[in-house]
């Protein structure tokens, strides 16, 4: 029997060798590739990141591939959008990364592609259910195996979309994760000056966390910007689906900012188009969009959601606070955290040669008095509970909207709250902005009390009397 606790929402994620096993990863394998051939289709995709225990698991993964009958492409130690990128290249529709993302070194997962959808939700819990009901006999004829190196021609791929005005030096840190292989060489081809931080790939992680969405984990890239003639840091998650940026200066551009500038980018080509992003993302955020000539749409956070939503619309942009960039304009519509770091530099390099302090115009981007993201604990499954009850019977007042697709965001004239249950752990995610700081305490304290009201025991993440 299959541990329960791994089949995410997003994702399939474990501690190796304990919740995720070499044979549950066979039987997940198996499951995957009769779903695969449910779909007429009999390809698929295979890569891993740098993870100590990624070519045990990709092994078992790829055993219970062809034991279904599916015939694997294994493309090796990869970043994860390198992976969908060989769906798409390679015409198989389908693939699966073994990557733990940014997670302790000592977890690892399944991130799933079939028929070009992103697994997510009931389509992963139907993998558990398959397997716990038991797999059907191996099929007749096994699937084959070749290996495809595909750095060329995705490199290739991108630099023939990519162009710089004028050269750029970027600090790159890779937090030892596989974008290490791959980040500092692509943004060579593109003819940029690169300084390296952790680009080694190194599954045991010991320089710091590979998570850019964490401030702590930026520093090192901060101090090398003080240091070097280093125009721009750049940082990528353990499998580089997303990306960090920091000024010369030391400013964190969080991602719903850095989406002003794509945003502006794409709609300068795709008038009136919808931009989306997710519920954690800055009100300002929608006013460029609007300024821009677009039209903003609110969406609920999660890579896989975000990503359905984007096919459902033909949006042709669609970020998330977590750092996850869908660009369909000139690119495929999934997250790739080394193509937005190219489009990115592309931006600001036009910005250069237009006699742009490129720190400057990041800096310059709208921006307001914000929490990071605030967690309250919980216990297992009261998260949505306590949400659920929070929507029914809280009052806010003199709030302009209240949007309940992804737990509550409440809108004021002067900025907003959210509070949202997770769907990868235990926990009420919070977060606040205002035009003032008065105005942040104001609704984080309307919030409070609402939150209270309903669990009476809630450890909040800020003061009341600040």
């Amino acid at each position: 029997m299959l541990s329960p606790s791994i089949f995410k929402a997003y994702d399939i994620r474990g501690i190796v060798d304990d919740t995720l096993t070499p044979a549950a990863v066979k039987s997940i394998g198996q499951a995957i590739g009769n779903k695969i051939l449910s779909k007429n289709l009999r390809e698929c995709i295979v890569g891993r990141d740098g993870r100590l225990s990624g070519p045990a698991l990709s092994d078992s993964l790829i055993q219970g591939l062809i034991t279904a009958g599916v015939n694997v492409i294994d493309i090796g130690m990869v970043a994860t959008p390198m992976v969908y990128w060989a769906t798409h290249a390679l015409k198989t529709a389908c693939g699966v990364m073994v990557t733990g993302s940014h997670n302790p070194p000592e977890y690892n997962g399944l991130k799933m592609m079939i028929a070009g959808e992103a697994l997510w939700g009931q389509e992963i819990l139907n993998l558990r259910d398959q397997i716990n009901s038991g797999l059907p006999s191996p099929a007749q004829l096994p699937g084959r195996v070749i290996q495809q190196n595909i750095e060329a021609a995705y490199f290739k791929r991108i630099v023939s979309d990519i162009k710089l005005s004028l050269p750029l030096k970027v600090a790159v840190d890779c937090g030892n994760g596989s974008p290490g292989a791959f980040a500092p060489a692509l943004l060579r081809h593109l003819g940029c000056e690169v300084t390296e931080l952790f680009c080694e790939v190194d599954g045991s992680f010991p320089n710091h966390h590979p998570d850019p969405a964490r401030p702590e984990n930026l520093e090192d890239l901060k101090h090398c910007l003080s240091i070097t003639d280093a125009e721009i840091g750049l940082a990528f998650d353990g499998d580089g689906d997303r990306l960090g940026v920091v000024t010369k200066d030391g400013q964190i551009i969080w991602p719903d900012r850095q989406m002003m500038l794509y945003a502006q980018d794409v709609l300068s080509r795709n008038a009136g188009a919808q931009i989306i992003f997710d519920v954690k993302c800055t009100r300002l955020l929608a006013e460029t969009i609007r300024k821009a000539g677009g039209t903003p749409l609110i969406w609920k956070t999660g890579h896989s959601l975000i990503k359905a939503k984007l096919r459902e619309t033909g949006a042709p942009l669609a970020g998330e606070m977590s750092g996850h960039i869908f660009f369909k304009d000139r690119w495929y519509g999934f997250d790739d955290g080394l193509y937005t770091a190219a489009r990115l530099l592309e931006i600001l390099s036009r910005f250069k040669a237009q006699g742009e302090d490129i720190s400057r115009l990041l800096n310059t981007l709208p921006n307001a008095p914000s929490t990071p993201e605030l967690h309250i604990p919980c216990a297992e499954g009261e998260a949505h509970e306590i949400i659920d009850k929070l929507k029914v019977h809280a009052q806010f007042e003199q709030m302009t909207s209240m949007l309940t697709i992804d737990g509550l965001r409440v809108e004021w004239a002067d900025g907003f709250g959210l509070a949202r249950a997770s769907n990868t752990t235990p926990v009420i995610v919070l977060r606040f902005e205002a035009d003032n700081p008065e105005a942040l305490h104001r609704i984080q304290r309307d919030f409070a009390s609402n939150l209270l009201a309903v669990k009476p025991d809630a450890v909040l993440p800020f003061t009341l009397n600040a």
